[in-house]
């Protein structure tokens, strides 16, 4: 089938500011989908129908009209956080083009002279405001799609609570229109009256004394993390998640999460790893809620519920965490079905009971295992002296399928591994 869709970028400047190819497929449409702000921008003399998006957004009625020219109208460059990208999950790509306006990121990066590929870019449309937090660097630029006219105040507000009160904030109203203005100010001094509702938000980031610095790298502070003790330690973190090696798009399980520092340290690696944190305590699932919020995921998905029982039904994740529930009855092995092929699953445990779990499940499916021992300096009366940790035994294996099909795992025989 031919492109009958045609998805059309429009900005502030309204009809007058499209080029040749989106009128003319605006002047042949059938109908004309759109938000309400945008088709008021088309002049009359259109013959098309206007339909605005239903109420809850619906692409169904829009589907409906598969062969028949049609137009979507979407503001700048839909493909930039827009319809456009929602549609291509829809459709084969030869069913439909897109010809995108400059997008608000593109006008805003002009009008102020920053180099769009060194800006950060977080949309708070239809989404928490907490994710703004993962990108708080002091030096850092960012600009932020605000949801509606109260977003800046609400912005920095937080930016205040989180020691980032010095930060730069430049409001850009109506980018590209008759109507654009420019409001500056700092954070903690924000008063600005009534902002537009269409608005850009940009931040020049700066830490005040005391503020938090949260490094991109795994192995954040424990006191990042609000927890009762339950809590996977910061060195023995760091080299968890080096095991479970977190790459973009994958879906981690966090099963007995604890704080839920394994699964917001796997999303903070990067903005397209998900994860799912599983826990049964009432009080942890509060600590994870906040820690997911404070440190920029509020994307992590959280199961109340104990394993295995409560991991049925959950998508096929790409790598697996297990914290101190390793040795409840059949959770290794709900998991290792659970897991893809080519999925990593990496077990800790502090018990002896909790080991020989590890161990005895090794005889069986492979792997390795790694003993962690740790200790820091401690005052000893006028002197200091070394205190051991707990070790930590941590169990790792990959999965892989043999020639019959069966789960096998080639990191424990390098002779069986090509790539050993």
């Amino acid at each position: 089938m031919p492109a009958w869709l045609t998805v059309v970028g429009i900005g502030d400047d309204g009809f007058a500011g499209l080029g040749r190819p989106a009128r003319r497929a605006l002047l042949e449409a059938s109908v004309i989908y759109g938000g309400e702000r945008h088709l008021s921008m088309l002049p009359a003399r259109l013959a098309a129908r206007r339909a605005a998006w239903p109420r809850p957004f619906d692409l169904a009625p829009l589907l409906a009209q598969r062969g028949r020219p049609v137009c979507v109208l979407a503001s700048g460059d839909p493909m930039l956080f827009g319809v456009g990208a929602t549609l291509t999950r829809q459709l084969p790509a030869d069913e439909l083009r897109v010809l995108p306006a400059p997008s608000s990121l593109s006008l805003a990066a002009a009008r102020l002279g920053w180099p769009l590929q060194e800006v950060a870019t977080v949309s708070l449309v239809g989404r928490p405001l907490s994710a703004v937090n993962a990108q708080l660097h002091h030096g850092a630029r960012m600009f932020v799609l605000s949801a509606d006219g109260g977003t800046p105040a609400a912005l920095a507000a937080l930016l205040s609570a989180r020691g980032f009160g010095a930060t730069r904030m430049t409001v850009l109203e109506h980018l590209g229109g008759d109507a654009e203005r420019r409001i500056d100010g700092r954070a903690d001094q924000w008063s600005a009256g009534q902002i537009a509702t269409l608005n850009l938000i940009a931040l020049e980031c700066r830490a005040t004394e005391g503020a938090p610095r949260l490094p991109l790298t795994c192995g954040l502070p424990d006191d990042a993390f609000r927890h009762d003790g339950q809590l996977t330690k910061r060195d023995v973190r760091a080299i968890t998640l080096a095991r479970l090696a977190p790459a973009p798009g994958e879906l981690l399980w966090d099963v007995g999460a604890g704080s839920g520092s394994i699964g917001i340290e796997w999303m903070r690696a990067h903005p397209a790893c998900r994860a799912i944190a599983v826990e049964a305590h009432a009080e942890r699932q509060r600590f994870i809620e906040h820690n997911r919020d404070a440190l920029g995921v509020p994307g992590l998905q959280l199961v109340a519920g104990r394993a295995p029982q409560a991991l049925a039904g959950l998508p096929a994740p790409d790598a697996i965490f297990i914290g101190g529930g390793a040795t409840a009855p059949g959770v290794l092995d709900a998991c290792w079905a659970s897991l893809r092929d080519g999925g990593r699953l990496v077990a800790n445990a502090v018990t002896l009971q909790g080991e020989a779990a590890l161990a005895a499940w090794r005889e069986r499916h492979g792997g390795t295992l790694t003993r962690i021992a740790l200790a820091d300096a401690q005052p000893l009366g006028g002197f200091d002296t070394w205190r051991q940790a707990l070790p930590i035994t941590l169990l790792e294996v990959v999965k892989r399928r043999d020639a019959a099909g069966a789960a096998s795992d080639l990191s424990s025989n390098p002779s069986s591994n090509p790539c050993a």
